[in-house]
This record gives structure tokens, sequence and C-alpha cells, in this order.
């Protein structure tokens, strides 16, 4: 069955949008990945006790390289990697796990995001 449309008979097409007008729209904030808020606890209990990366790694028996890893957030570690790390620090993995639940709580309800650790310690005290 042929067509009974002809070119002139079609909605003309209409411009392409000119996209360096438009004004980028503001990405909505994301909530951040527990492997990320785990990675800056992990960092300020460190720096808290003023340890370079390789002590602390080489205590938790990783690599220094797989610690910054972690401390970037880059690395979804195994729950015995981190249980490692935080004996190296001295914390024990619930209270370095409630750490990182009150940081996400507090991330998700707007409040600072570059809040320390120090939740860790006083859990532990």
């Amino acid at each position: 069955m042929a067509s009974s449309l002809s070119p002139s008979s079609l909605p003309p097409l209409r411009p392409a949008i000119d996209r360096t007008t438009l004004k980028p729209s503001p990405s909505p904030a994301r909530e951040p990945l527990w492997r990320q808020v785990l990675g800056e606890c992990l960092r300020d209990l460190r720096h808290e006790r003023g340890e370079k990366l390789s002590e602390t790694a080489s205590r938790a028996g990783v690599s220094p390289q797989y610690l910054s890893e972690m401390e970037r957030g880059v690395k979804e570690p195994s729950s015995e990697m981190i249980a490692a790390v935080a004996g190296a620090l001295d914390v024990t993995l619930v209270d370095l796990t409630l750490a990182v639940a009150e940081n996400l709580r507090s991330a998700q309800s707007g409040l600072a995001r570059g809040a320390t650790c120090s939740a860790a310690y006083a859990l532990a005290a």
C-alpha cells in the first residue's frame, strides 16, 4: 500500500535547539555512596592520629595504595579489609559503621558534608 503523504504535505521540521544559549540546570545533590563516606571517616581518623598513609596501611596489612583508594572512595572494600583498617586505627567496626551511618544521615538531611569521624571516638568512650 503506497503512502498518500507527499513531501509537500509533511509538517515542516522544527529547528534544532541551540544548546549554546541554554543555561545548565544545577544537578540535584546526590546522596554520597557508603564507600565514599567510609573513606572520609578513615582519612579523618588517620589524620586525627597524625599518621601517614603508609603507617596505618602497614599495621592494617594492606598496601598504602589500597588504603588510599579506600580513603578516596574508589574501592569497595570487603568487610575484612574494613575491619583491618578500623583495628589499625583503634576503632571498632561497630563504632566505625555507626559513624559512617551518622555522616550519611547528616548528608541526607542537608547538613555539612565534611563532618569528621569524631563520632567514632565518642561512641568508643
